[in-house]
């Protein structure tokens, strides 16, 4: 059964690396085809049942949280922070990389990259090229923020981990928000050193004020002029009980996403065009992590992740296994280079959760480690990212040179955020 395991995981990764198939397609397929060839028969359906029914809840999450931020965005909720934003950096390098950094931590909210970069760079770029500011700066800034706000509990990371490790997000995240926090200042630092930087290279330092702002749809202007406060009031209370643990994260978006439609758009056929727009994404991302959950449902009730964990456990010296939360950590950003996050994902964290629980290591404390780099600060540097290619293509930089002028920021937060961690004993040493 050992070989049969190792074939899967390996079949699974060459074909998705390799782009041979589909994520969603290699995580039903490989899994299913193997355990049938291993002897398990009819035994297989139950276990990726088994598997599904454990990673419902997520996915429901998931779905909703889409629709909950799609809409508040919408609504325009965003729309006055980030054209204040604008208004404040004026034409001073330094605050215009720190407001870029400000500006993109707010857009990102959605925990969508793609998002982030299609709205931030088009309003900030302009005044990078009026002022002949590196735009190399921009892409880092930007990537710095929404790579480390994508910690978020509706993130694709920490939900791939709670997936696959078959845990809440709220276990997953709630322990290293506080280093989150500690890293989005350690960004906010790096926007403000860099652009002091610019502002000596450039040699400006007087302030004058933009008169950027987003443009919105005029057909929903009341809705943002009559509901922000509320709206903001919603969001506030669902990220309470979602973090506090209170009410299950998917009941919590369920609920919130009930209540922005109803409140911003009563219109029937408006709702229903707003959920249209936005279940493309959401249906995406659930039809993957579905898949995962056939795939992660036959590796551990199969037995076969429990089998290669023993197996590396017999290879992994003791001191080195109590330290697997640290190296994990430390290395998860550069990993995002190697591994896409499905693959690593769902894929390897299953099997480094199962070896760290050899050496007394909680499931959750691995998953931690995995999201403080993992595709979190790396996914806007990987080339195995689209969002990657948008970002340069939108900045108007080149791969290798966004990638050598970033690297050292995004592996230093993840350093940092890694520091905070071990501090607080959420990872340990």
């Amino acid at each position: 059964m050992l070989l049969t395991s190792l074939l899967i995981i390996l079949i699974l990764l060459v074909l998705i690396l390799s782009k041979k198939m589909s994520a969603m397609g290699a995580l039903i397929l490989v899994p299913v085809v193997g355990a049938l060839l291993a002897g398990f028969g009819w035994e297989t359906f139950d276990f990726a049942l088994k598997g599904i029914k454990d990673i419902a809840p997520v996915v429901a999450m998931f779905v909703f949280a889409i629709l909950f931020f799609g809409i508040l965005t919408d609504a325009g909720m965003f729309n006055p922070i980030i054209n204040t934003i604008l208004k404040w950096v004026g034409t001073n390098p330094t605050l215009i990389a720190v407001g870029t950094a400000l500006l993109a931590m707010t857009v990102h909210f959605d925990g969508s990259g793609a998002t982030t970069f299609l709205i931030v760079i088009p309003a900030i770029l302009p005044l990078y090229e009026k002022l002949q500011m590196d735009r190399r700066v921009m892409a880092c800034v930007v990537s710095l923020a929404a790579g480390t706000m994508n910690l978020l509990p509706w993130g694709g990371p920490t939900i791939r981990a709670a997936s696959a490790l078959n845990l809440s997000v709220t276990e997953i995240y709630s322990p290293v928000m506080i280093p989150q926090l500690v890293g989005l200042l350690f960004v906010i630092f790096i926007a403000w050193h860099l652009g002091k930087k610019e502002s000596k290279r450039l040699n400006i330092s007087n302030i004058t004020y933009a008169d950027k702002t987003v443009e919105t749809d005029d057909s929903t202007n009341t809705s943002k002029s009559k509901f922000f406060w509320l709206n903001v009031g919603i969001t506030l209370i669902a990220l309470y009980f979602l973090i506090s643990g209170l009410v299950p994260p998917a009941l919590v978006f369920m609920i919130g996403t009930v209540l922005v439609l109803m409140l911003n758009f009563p219109n029937l056929e408006k709702q229903k065009d707003l959920i249209f727009n936005h279940s493309r994404a959401a249906i995406l991302m659930a039809s993957i992590l579905l898949a995962a959950g056939v795939f992660t449902g036959i590796m551990k009730e199969s037995g076969m992740i429990a089998q290669m964990a023993e197996s590396a456990v017999d290879v992994i010296p003791t001191t080195a296994g109590k330290k697997l939360p640290l190296i994990l950590a430390v290395l998860s950003m550069p990993l995002s280079f190697l591994f896409d996050p499905n693959s690593f994902y769902f894929g390897f964290l299953p099997i480094l959760a199962q070896t760290g629980a050899e050496f007394g290591i909680a499931p959750a404390t691995m998953g931690q480690a995995a999201i403080l780099g993992q595709m979190t600060t790396g996914f806007p540097l990987s080339p195995l990212t689209a969002a990657t290619f948008l970002l340069i293509g939108l900045a108007k930089v080149d791969l290798a040179d966004h990638q050598k002028f970033t690297f050292k920021y995004a592996f230093l937060t993840t350093l940092v955020m890694t520091s905070i961690s071990v501090i607080m004993g959420v990872i340990p040493i």
